[in-house]
């Protein structure tokens, strides 16, 4: 299992307004840059709850991603930002949070421009249907090249059902039809092959495993009625029942992808 460091945030350096949820980008204590999710940000917790889970994921199946690392920030932290909003979510943002290593000169992945192959494309697709992720799109593909390889950044829109929790269990047979905006359902055409590959790269005890390692402080919403032992097995069952029932979203994508080379 891949480990997680823990580290303390030591300088804010300015926010990054690129997204909704006002990333920030700031040092710890070990020297390197994070791209730094806020606990405080829109969707809150969730968002770091779905950012991690999508990560982990994505790490087990090989794809290029980069670390993630558990930040503190302490009420001192970003005291002399003069932003008034920034302020605030520093303010809220107190306690933990969650970090990427930050790509120093990255460039955003542009179809036009990059290649990808057809079975990488049908992997991305088939990872982004299994975590019902809706934000890969052509306008904003959140895939970075770095060190001239393709990295994926920003899974922090996937396992939209935890926004309502109204079934978990029904939400993980959703075939997910957001796929047909997908920046590279075009070139994904090995969809089939690729489902076969992701099923044996990944086993439902890893999934466990990840979905064991989310910090029960981002699971912790006593308003929502909702116990932290009922929310990280909400999202353990969801995970373990989206792999085994794969050709349900895989068959979605297919056609959706042929409805699309239709246009």
């Amino acid at each position: 299992m891949i480990d997680l460091r823990r580290e303390n945030l030591t300088r804010y350096i300015l926010p990054l307004r690129e997204g909704g949820s006002l990333p920030g980008l700031a040092e710890a204590e070990d020297g390197f840059r994070y791209v730094v999710k806020m606990a405080g940000a829109g969707h809150g917790k969730k968002a770091l709850i779905a950012e991690f889970i999508g990560g982990m994921v994505a790490k087990a199946f090989k794809f290029n991603v980069p670390e993630l690392v558990l930040l503190d920030l302490d009420e001192a932290f970003g005291i002399t930002e003069p932003d008034e909003e920034v302020q605030e979510l520093l303010r809220k943002s107190e306690g933990l949070n969650l970090g990427l290593h930050f790509l120093e000169g990255a460039a955003t992945f542009d179809p036009a421009v990059n290649e990808v192959d057809a079975l990488t494309a049908s992997k991305i697709v088939w990872l982004d249907a299994f975590l019902t992720n809706v934000d890969r799109t052509r306008l904003n593909p959140n895939m970075m090249i770095w060190d001239h390889r393709l990295w994926l950044i920003d899974q922090g829109a996937s396992l939209y059902f935890h926004h309502s929790w109204r079934d978990p269990a029904q939400a993980a047979l959703d075939p997910f039809p957001y796929i047909k905006t997908h920046v590279l359902l075009p070139y994904a055409d090995r969809l089939e092959e690729a489902d076969r590959l992701m099923r044996q790269a990944i086993t439902p005890r890893t999934l466990s495993k990840i979905v064991d390692m989310i910090p029960e402080v981002w699971l912790d919403e006593p308003e929502s009625g909702i116990s932290v032992s009922e929310r990280r097995d909400a999202y353990r069952n969801f995970l373990i029942t989206r792999l085994a029932d794969s050709r349900i979203f895989t068959e979605d994508a297919i056609r959706q992808r042929k409805q699309l080379m239709m246009k």
